[in-house]
């Protein structure tokens, strides 16, 4: 709150300013003095910016993984000779079968509420993705600072 003028009000009219000012300040006071008690708030708001953050830095990291990951194939897949690719390509097909086999039997074979579990959860892991993210990647680090630990 600001210090008021001593200067003594000459006429009504400059009182009720004067009142009229006062009670503007004394609100702008309360108004601050209320914000920061609203702990639950303060949380939410910095939860918020901390997910923002973390999901810009996953997005980030998502992206140099990826290049990472192209950059390796490509010098691999340079380095490798051909009869080496081909026995690559003829497996991946091979394994591609093998999981469409599976997943068809997983369809016939596994009962309706366990298939609609598993539906559920596979969907709420693409719909969390960044969270999953950010939560295993939390973890890797965590696992790694302690083992990093127990060998000292």
């Amino acid at each position: 709150m600001t210090q008021q003028p001593h200067d003594k009000p000459t006429g009504p009219e400059q009182l009720r300013e004067q009142v009229e000012q006062t009670r503007h300040e004394l609100g702008e006071t309360v108004e601050e003095l209320a914000a920061r008690t609203d702990v639950k708030a303060r949380a939410q708001e910095k939860a918020a910016a901390f997910k923002e953050q973390a999901g810009a830095k996953a997005a980030e990291l998502t992206g140099q993984v990826k290049v990472k990951a192209a950059e390796a194939a490509h010098l691999v897949q340079d380095k490798l000779p051909d009869p080496v690719k081909d026995k690559a390509a003829a497996a991946a097909g091979q394994v591609r079968a093998k999981a469409d086999q599976a997943a068809q039997v997983w369809h016939d074979k596994a009962p309706e509420p366990i298939r609609d579990k598993a539906h559920q959860g596979a969907q709420a892991a693409r719909d969390n993705r960044t969270v999953l993210i950010v939560a295993s990647s939390v973890a890797v680090v965590a696992w790694l600072l302690l083992r990093r630990r127990g060998r000292r």
